[in-house]
């Protein structure tokens, strides 16, 4: 379900364009699909040095080791290792060193959220608060030029495989494949029409929108560079933080935007606790139409009304009850993923379901099976029926539907 004013700008363009220069704009390897979130706890750069019989003892012993320091590093309490190695669900090797009787690693450790976050997940007791779906626009500066989906870019690569799981913030990322390297452009953070906001926002289930600035200065070709991250938000782009980050070369560029997300991260997650990130409510007011208008619509409607009956007909006749206002509800919907193209088709055929007030991927797993949260004004076996009626085979489960062709 495109929304209208986005129909517009894409009506607009194909007169302006030309529909031929519109589809080249939109195809080719441009997006990068999200890794798939999951809300396990994370914990990395942690660095183990440990021995054992042969190699591979020495490898169990510095896995286990980085289980202890992870715990440690998360705030966890004192445990054995026995229990702590029922919560670990991966160990993932950013680095190893693997000698005869030494084991020398920097991994990450990544604790079951399900288990584990009754013990670490909150904080002094208190449950750690999440904020609101926040859909993200990471804008790079690089050549004198702006970019965000345009091109497969350094940044959106760093964003796209940002492990979000154990952030406080709920990322809704864009993959900025077809149709949305249209509509998400380095211009949009610029815009403070709140009307435009609200309709790019719902396409993609967000509540308020994330802008993430990395600005990149090459002293010389294959030399250093020299990052600068801005952290800003809302639809009037508001200024939270910034910070630098330097490269020796072009091979440590990849690290320096991931290490730069990550604090970026750490900024929003501040300024959540700090109360900062609550939705905008000016996104949630609907226009106003011109007083005159509203004058003629009216007199257009008078003039429609049928005649007044005689009093003893209209007493006879029953009173209508008042329209109930349906409610939006939240649903997960499973679907099948085996390359970006299903996921777009997908997403395409449950906006377009009527009653569909937005829908946006939270897990994705190409290849796999994917998740989508869709805002539904309804219930769920309508919802059910719907998705029937435009030939998906449906089943329904706990609040949530399994959907394939």
């Amino acid at each position: 379900m495109v929304p209208g004013m986005a129909m517009l700008a894409l009506g607009a363009a194909l007169l302006v364009a030309g529909p031929e220069r519109l589809i080249a704009q939109i195809e080719g390897d441009r997006g990068i699909v999200p890794i798939a979130s999951s809300s396990d706890i994370e914990i990395s750069g942690v660095e183990v040095n440990a021995t054992g019989k042969d190699g591979e003892e020495a490898r169990l012993n510095g896995w286990q080791e980085a289980a202890r320091k992870a715990w440690a590093k998360a705030g966890g309490p004192a445990m054995s290792d026995g229990q702590l190695q029922g919560m670990v669900t991966a160990v993932v090797i950013e680095h190893e060193q693997v000698g005869p009787r030494r084991y020398i690693a920097k991994l990450s450790v990544v604790f079951d959220r399900a288990r584990a976050g009754q013990f670490i997940g909150t904080n002094g007791g208190a449950t750690v608060a999440h904020s609101a779906p926040m859909m993200i626009i990471p804008v790079l500066y690089s050549g004198g030029t702006a970019q965000v989906y345009e091109v497969r870019g350094a940044w959106q690569k760093a964003w796209a495989e940002f492990r979000a799981g154990a952030s406080p913030i709920d990322y809704v990322r864009p993959s900025g494949a077809a149709g949305e390297s249209l509509l998400i452009t380095a211009g949009q953070p610029s815009r403070r029409s709140r009307a435009w906001w609200r309709n790019v926002l719902d396409q993609f289930g967000a509540a308020d929108v994330l802008m993430p600035v990395a600005r990149l200065e090459r002293q010389w070709p294959g030399g250093p560079v020299r990052g600068t991250f801005t952290a800003r938000y809302g639809p009037d782009n508001t200024y939270l933080a910034s910070f630098t980050l330097s490269a020796n070369d072009e091979a440590g560029l990849e690290k320096m935007l991931a290490d730069a997300a990550v604090r970026l991260d750490s900024i929003y997650a501040q300024a959540l606790a700090e109360g900062k990130l609550k939705p905008d409510t000016t996104l949630n007011v609907r226009p106003q139409i011109d007083p005159a208008l509203a004058a003629l619509i009216a007199a257009g409607q008078a003039a429609q009304a049928p005649v007044a009956a005689p009093s003893t007909a209209a007493s006879a006749a029953p009173t209508p009850e008042p329209t109930q206002e349906v409610k939006v509800n939240t649903f997960t919907v499973q679907f099948a993923s085996p390359d970006a193209a299903a996921v777009d088709a997908a997403l395409g055929a449950v906006r377009s379901a009527p009653g569909v007030q937005g829908a946006s991927t939270t897990s994705l797993a190409v290849g796999g099976t994917s998740l989508m949260r869709v805002s539904y004004a309804g219930d769920l076996a309508t919802l059910a029926e719907a998705l029937r009626a435009r030939g998906w085979r449906v089943t329904v489960g706990a609040n949530a539907l399994s959907i394939r062709r």
